[in-house]
């Protein structure tokens, strides 16, 4: 039986998982519009072997752009100029299902694994923002239960979309004249609650079968979707405790859905500041703290717990608070939950959250960030990192340089790749059309 190894993908958030990381002097402050930027990172993950790179998106202006850079330039064309620079590393985008239609994401995703030899990836996500909700014509974002009803929705056509090719449906035969075998290209005739899609897709089956799935959200429902069609899943968990009893529900929830533990991959979030030595390190830490407006920090805050700022006092705890119905629930039981288990004040609060970050936060030396990598994982709390470092590109470079060795020489990490794939990265099948398995299985009846 082969070795469990460790997955490592770098959340590419522009200048840095800190607010305040485009003030550092190495930073560049226009990183978060300039391709060359996304191209520098994602070639220092592929240095370092990590399965992916992987982009978030918020389709509106919804922080303070007074203040810090902000999710920008929409992800696949971003990864697109990313896969001709790049040759193995993961490509993993963000697209909503509340503000897409199946048919434009399975086109589009299906397009970028041809582009890049099947490195890609879709982190299918609901979207809770108002201001993005109005950039799409809706006076008011969709309730909570509707977004992931019709989440699930979605996903079930676009991975129907990217069946309707079989494996062999494109024969290219130019002596006999035969293009395509349309015995093998199905009409998928969705008919849903939301959706009603024909079929079939106008793109033929990826090199991967279907690019990965992957999800982000810690609600009841967003486990449910998880469970049901995702194969990576980034989620928030600021303990070893957490984060095993989440991995426990979702490979419970996704055995009732006929899957095999093994089919999903875990992925907590983990914002890294290191130094050489541990007071370094927290020294850089306070810089970046030092240099985010408390009054940003305590708005960010006050987002998250979906309060007004004038509820929190700096220099108390957190008030009691009802979880919110309709917005990111996930966030907000972190998030709270940080807060009660330390007993901190909203002060010390903040400056756990990095003035914003929400994900946990290691900081030390690269032996401290291996050792702790290497509890979590030997836990079963994860099976690897969605990696947020503290300045981009310095802090990933520091980590691939001092952290990655450490993790090789504990063998729990690859020193090499051992596929062309995202699927081959993260050790999942190759997964089949369910059209092939319908053929087969009428022709054995």
């Amino acid at each position: 039986m082969s070795q469990r190894k460790l997955h490592l993908n770098v959340n590419l958030l522009h200048s840095g998982v800190y607010a305040s990381a485009w003030r550092l002097p190495e930073s560049n402050p226009g990183a978060f519009y300039d391709v060359g930027h996304y191209i520098d990172v994602a070639k220092i993950a592929e240095r370092g072997k990590f399965d992916a790179i992987f982009l978030a998106d918020t389709p509106a202006v919804t922080d303070r752009i007074d203040l810090r850079p902000f999710l920008s330039m929409e992800p696949t064309i971003v990864l697109a100029s990313v896969t001709a620079a790049t040759t193995h590393i993961g490509l993993i985008a963000t697209a909503s299902t509340t503000y897409n239609e199946p048919y434009n994401i399975a086109r589009r995703f299906a397009t970028l694994d041809h582009a890049s030899h099947g490195r890609v990836g879709w982190n299918a996500v609901t979207t809770a923002d108002a201001a993005a909700g109005r950039n799409f014509g809706l006076p008011q974002v969709l309730e909570h239960k509707a977004r992931y009803d019709r989440a699930k929705e979605f996903v079930e056509v676009v991975h129907a979309l990217w069946d309707s090719w079989e494996d062999d449906a494109f024969v290219g035969d130019k002596a006999a004249a035969r293009f395509v075998d349309t015995s093998k290209v199905h009409a998928i005739q969705h008919r849903g609650a939301y959706y009603n899609v024909e079929g079939p897709l106008n793109v033929p089956r990826s090199p991967q079968g279907r690019p990965v799935t992957v999800q982000a959200g810690g609600s009841s429902d967003g486990r449910d979707l998880a469970a049901a069609q995702a194969e990576a899943v980034f989620t928030l968990s600021q303990s070893i405790e957490d984060g095993v009893a989440y991995a426990r529900d979702l490979r419970s929830r996704a055995a009732t859905y006929g899957r095999s533990s093994d089919s999903i991959v875990i992925l907590p979030g983990l914002a890294t500041v290191i130094g050489g030595t541990e007071a370094e390190a927290k020294r850089r830490q306070d810089e970046l703290w030092d240099l985010v407006p408390i009054q940003y920090s305590l708005s960010r805050l006050a987002g998250t717990l979906q309060i007004s700022p004038d509820l929190l006092e700096l220099d108390k705890p957190l008030p009691d608070l009802p979880v919110p119905v309709n917005a990111n629930q996930t966030m907000f039981n972190g998030t709270v939950n940080l807060a009660r288990k330390g007993n901190l004040t909203v002060r010390e609060l903040l400056k756990a959250l990095g003035g914003g970050v929400g994900h946990r936060i290691i900081v030390g030396t690269p032996e401290q960030i291996a050792d702790d990598i290497a509890t979590w994982f030997a836990a079963g709390a994860a099976d690897g990192f969605n990696l947020m470092p503290d300045v981009l590109p310095s802090g990933l470079a520091t980590f691939v340089d001092e952290v990655v060795p450490l993790l090789q020489k504990r063998g729990i990490f690859r020193c090499d790749y051992e596929g062309t794939t995202l699927r081959d990265h993260l050790g999942l099948a190759h997964p089949p059309s369910r059209f092939a398995d319908r053929e087969a299985a009428a022709a054995s009846a």
